[in-house]
């Protein structure tokens, strides 16, 4: 169905036992984000808040919790959505099969945003410190909108066709801000709004920015999209709301007319703040550094609003959901947009940026008696170039011809592939003083770090061990060695204290495995870790670990490393140095206080009793 309103379809999901109502006053400080967490865990309902401490409006929670829900929130238009994409990729399908596409075109006609003369968002007026101050971990320079569109145009190409809606997370207090009247804008590298900004510092002029909370849920969906530069996101929102995306303008700002709450306000050339701490999806805190300021102007809501609301943290959280979502809709575009590319996938678990998987065509030399990385390392270079994906850290691509029964979202079987194959002395292609996400701290700095390839092809090279050698010998200081899946082991190593000390014991680790020749042949990959158990405990904990913890150019070490023509490899086994290091954000953890008070929840004779 087409939601009119963010009420349209919490109705919905309580017809359908979807919705829990949760009655008891409830804390927006930390408890609130508790309970979300733990009905996201047990793929529970989504939870609609009724009293909220300090606040006078309802908050909900996990609309996007299972894919499941998000499936059946957008049961009339995503299949169609997928369609109308699938003909943007393959459009000679469209002529050879027309019947197949029938709904397409009604697609089309929603996709265009409507000017309306009327906005229930204008309802009513509110101030900043009313709305909801959810804060979601401990460490939190204070509440946050986690939920926010944040609309923006071009000063060059006003009007909504050359409009960006992004997600961007917004401070509502704490810091320097003053109350009711400053907020943090806080966005990532290589995001749409970022062109806006420059357009209007180049101009000397404030940036006028609105942001909506609530309306329909596939207003929410349109504001993460990965489109190109250029293409307005409230197309997508139409198109997949089965609703036009209808707005007006009001002193200048654009207003979503069916939104719960919109937030209006500029941002003035030069004028930033500090913002942050904030626990963030890659499991850590971003740390506190100076972000634009947004001068509210008006905050507005309709009657009846419902403020929603996530939790991002260490993943699988909503988010996730979230991303799988966009996989679906957008794998049909990926070859069309980077010819070669057979398969991508950005990884939830190790953070989604830090690491990325890509399966190609190698078809460069066909006739080589021994076939090497070639058309593989072009199509790396382009991903590395594509939208977001310019932020990968570490890219894996293996060739598809090798073997075309390759699920790239098996990882341990791609593992296993690229491993069996892989050549350190020739496969490891580095970028160095790059960059890198906002949200990574491995790096030299903000968005400063460095990428790796590592490109396999070919016939396996080698079987890998499934079990340790007997024989194994490590420095002193160094225990637990633990295989995490075939031809991957971790080893807890002394604590790196700083660059100097943990590069000295890394080199330790590498001389020992060096020393004992081809023994470790079958074992190629080495992490050197914290916790060893932790990591091998779980896949997710070796994603998670390795690849939010290394810096490529400086964490990844060989045994019998070279340099040949500024190119870096090595016969021996490969380390990374998956340590926590001084420069490195904390990880985020629970407030135990709050924990325990949430226990009571889920207990037996709990409101939340049936979902503990």
């Amino acid at each position: 169905m087409s939601y009119r309103s963010l009420q349209d379809c919490v109705a919905d999901l309580e017809r359908q036992g979807q919705l829990l109502r949760f009655t008891q006053p409830v804390d927006p400080h930390l408890e609130m984000a508790e309970i979300q967490r733990r009905l996201y865990r047990v793929q529970g309902p989504a939870v609609l808040f009724e009293r909220v401490l300090g606040s006078p409006f309802p908050v909900l929670g996990n609309l996007f919790g299972s894919p499941k829900r998000a499936h059946f929130i957008f049961r009339k238009t995503l299949e169609n959505v997928k369609k109308m994409l699938k003909i943007k990729a393959e459009p000679e399908q469209f002529f050879r099969r027309p019947w197949q596409y029938a709904g397409v075109p009604r697609v089309l006609m929603h996709s265009l945003p409507q000017r309306v003369m009327r906005a229930p968002v204008l309802a009513h007026k509110t101030q900043v410190s009313q709305l909801p101050q959810i804060k979601s971990w401990p460490q939190d320079g204070g509440p946050f909108i986690t939920l926010g569109q944040v609309y923006t145009e071009s000063l060059s190409q006003p009007g909504v066709l050359h409009s960006n809606l992004g997600m961007y997370r917004i401070q509502m207090a704490g810091n320097a801000y003053q109350r009711d009247q400053e907020l943090g804008l806080h966005y990532q590298i290589h995001r749409g709004i970022g062109v806006h900004h420059a357009e209007a510092l180049a101009a000397d002029q404030p940036l006028k920015v609105s942001i909506f909370i609530g309306g329909s849920p596939a207003h929410t969906l349109a504001a993460i999209m990965p489109l190109p530069e250029g293409l307005s996101e409230l197309l997508f929102a139409g198109a997949l709301a089965g609703r036009r995306f209808r707005y007006l303008r009001r002193n200048g700002f654009l207003i979503s007319a069916d939104a719960d709450f919109c937030i209006t306000g500029t941002v003035d050339p030069g004028q930033l703040k500090p913002e942050g701490p904030f626990g963030d999806h890659l499991g850590y805190y971003s740390l506190t550094h100076d972000f634009p300021v947004l001068k509210v102007e008006n905050v507005y809501h309709r009657q009846g609003a419902i403020w929603p609301f996530t939790v991002v943290g260490r993943p699988p959280q909503e988010d996730t959901v979230f991303g799988q979502l966009i996989h679906e809709i957008v794998a049909p575009m990926v070859p069309r947009e980077l010819p070669g590319l057979k398969a991508l996938h950005a990884v939830d678990a190790a953070g989604v940026h830090p690491l990325l998987l890509a399966i190609g065509s190698e078809r460069y030399t066909p006739y080589a008696p021994a076939r090497r990385p070639q058309e593989i390392l072009t199509i790396a270079n382009a991903v590395l170039g594509f939208g977001q994906a310019s932020l990968a850290k570490y890219l894996l691509i293996a060739a598809g011809e090798d073997n075309p029964a390759l699920d790239i979202q098996d990882i341990p079987a791609f593992f296993r592939h690229m491993l069996e194959r892989v050549d350190w002395r020739t496969d490891l292609h580095f970028q160095t003083c790059t960059t890198m996400d906002t949200l990574d701290y491995s790096g030299t700095g903000l968005n400063a770090g460095s990428k790796l390839v590592i490109a396999a092809v070919g016939a396996p090279r080698r079987t890998l061990n499934t079990v340790l050698p007997p024989l194994l010998k490590l420095p002193e200081g160094f225990s637990a060695p633990k295989r995490v899946m075939p031809g991957v082991v971790a080893v807890t190593g002394p604590r790196h204290v700083s660059v100097k000390v943990g590069e000295e014991s890394a080199e330790q680790l590498v001389q020992a495995l060096a020393s004992q020749g081809t023994a470790l042949d079958a074992l190629p990959l080495w992490v050197l870790v914290d916790d060893s158990i932790f990591t091998a405990a779980q896949l997710n904990n070796f994603l998670w670990v390795t690849f939010t913890r290394s810096n490529p150019a400086h964490d990844v070490y060989g045994a019998g490393s070279f340099s040949n023509h500024k190119h870096w490899g090595c016969s021996g086994p490969l380390v990374i140095d998956a340590r926590q290091k001084p420069h490195h954000a904390p990880p985020i953890e629970a407030d135990p206080a709050v924990s325990r008070r949430v226990d009571s929840l889920f207990a037996r004779g709990g409101i939340l009793e049936s979902w503990g």
